[in-house]
């Protein structure tokens, strides 16, 4: 072989080894990214899930019965509550 055709055989030798390096690292990168995006996608979905339950809690709070039932839970004196659930069932034998 001529020394031309070393030089060549060299030279595109060399260029095919950087491309494959590039390719490995670019894989690897490409994999841990999309590892990245399934972290994403899967916090998202627990993020909607978390914002579902916030609605179900948001349209029990508006309607009025349980309004009501939350402020006199919250508000109302336990004792009287309770003197008043005695006062009906002694009214209902």
């Amino acid at each position: 072989m001529n020394v031309a055709e070393w030089i060549l055989v060299a030279f595109l030798s060399v260029t095919l080894l950087i491309f494959l390096i590039v390719g490995i690292i670019l894989i690897v990168k490409l994999i841990g990214i999309a590892n990245e995006a399934k972290k994403i996608v899967i916090k998202g979905q627990d993020i909607a899930d978390s914002a579902n339950d916030v609605v179900e809690n948001v349209k029990g709070l508006t309607s009025v019965g349980n309004v009501v039932r939350t402020f006199t839970d919250k508000y109302v004196d336990p004792k009287f509550k309770k003197s008043r659930k005695e006062k009906e069932d002694g009214q209902e034998k």
